[in-house]
């Protein structure tokens, strides 16, 4: 079987030469192929694709595994994801190893086959998120990779404030919601009523997109983070239209306004849009191969409602 990794040298400040990726990969049989400032993610993999590789690696952080997940599910060949980013969201919520990406390169030789969802954004795939508003501004900064704290700096008081939004309406099952602080679309949905898993996502296979909308009611508190933390840590749920934020499940997502265009964030890399815009999943279409050794997908907390008591609880 011939398989093409495609690697970004420059994912999470080095990590694939600091964990000598390619030349394990390389050891194992596949060709890797380096992104460089002629060849990106997406082109290196079509033509991976073109020239007969049945297997597709990636290397690197959320924004070159959705480029490279794009090729594969379009042209159907299994995709092993090693995580070397910053963050490495996808990648944690298949349950590999962020920590240690070498032991996910054990795909390439006796792997899992596994199938998830990707979501879409026009024709642009997402694996993590697309993000309009407060994120999707600081992505704009020039010097965001190297100073991301600066760069959300400059632009969080300005919709602390109510002075900036983003610049569309977005439809809800409670309405539209026009101009909101920020508008999160998720590839499948996030878990938001714990703050040990906020963020995380249980499952990658429901064929649901989720959906979160911040809003700035008339009562909104000065610090509106703090007040969404606080909330969190009541084990409460972000609420319905005129409280501070709206959650919610669908299979489609659609966002619409008097302007032309939207700036918008696809994991973690900055795009410009055009209006009105659908986000949608894709379910199943990604096909992967998984080690087999790793760490996993913790189960999902459920909640208990006070004064509620389960079987086996004792009291004094």
């Amino acid at each position: 079987m011939r398989t093409v990794v495609v690697a970004n040298p420059r994912s999470g400040g080095g990590k694939p030469a600091h964990f000598g990726l390619a030349g394990r990969a390389e050891r194992m049989g596949a060709e890797v192929w380096l992104i460089d400032a002629d060849h990106d993610a997406a082109s290196l993999a079509r033509r991976a694709v073109r020239e007969g590789a049945e297997l597709l690696g990636v290397v690197g952080g959320d924004g070159t595994v959705a480029a490279v997940a794009a090729v594969a599910a379009d042209a159907d060949r299994p995709l092993v994801v090693v995580p070397a980013g910053t963050r490495n969201h996808f990648a944690r919520d298949l349950g590999l190893d962020i920590r240690n990406p070498v032991g996910s390169l054990n795909a390439l030789s006796d792997g899992v086959p596994a199938r998830v969802d990707l979501g879409m954004v026009g024709p642009h795939v997402f694996v993590n998120n697309v993000s309009f508003g407060v994120y999707a501004d600081a992505l704009l900064d020039p010097g965001y990779r190297e100073e991301k704290a600066r760069a959300f700096a400059a632009v969080v008081p300005g919709y602390l404030k109510g002075e900036q939004g983003v610049e569309a309406g977005v439809d809800t099952p409670r309405g539209p919601v026009e101009c909101p602080l920020v508008v999160l679309v998720s590839n499948n949905p996030y878990h938001v009523l714990t703050p040990r898993y906020l963020g995380r996502r249980f499952t990658l296979t429901a064929g649901l997109l989720g959906g979160i909308v911040l809003d700035r009611p008339p009562d909104t508190p000065p610090d509106l983070l703090r007040h969404l933390r606080s909330r969190l840590r009541r084990q409460e749920a972000p609420g319905p239209a005129g409280e501070a934020a709206i959650v919610w499940t669908a299979a489609r997502i659609t966002l619409h306004g008097p302007e032309k265009q939207l700036h918008a964030g696809i994991d973690g890399e900055p795009v410009t849009l055009p209006l009105p815009l659908t986000c949608e999943t894709r379910p199943g279409a990604l096909p992967l191969l998984l080690p087999r050794e790793r760490p996993g997908i913790p189960p999902e907390p459920v909640l208990r409602r006070p004064g509620t008591v389960r079987a086996g609880d004792h009291h004094a």
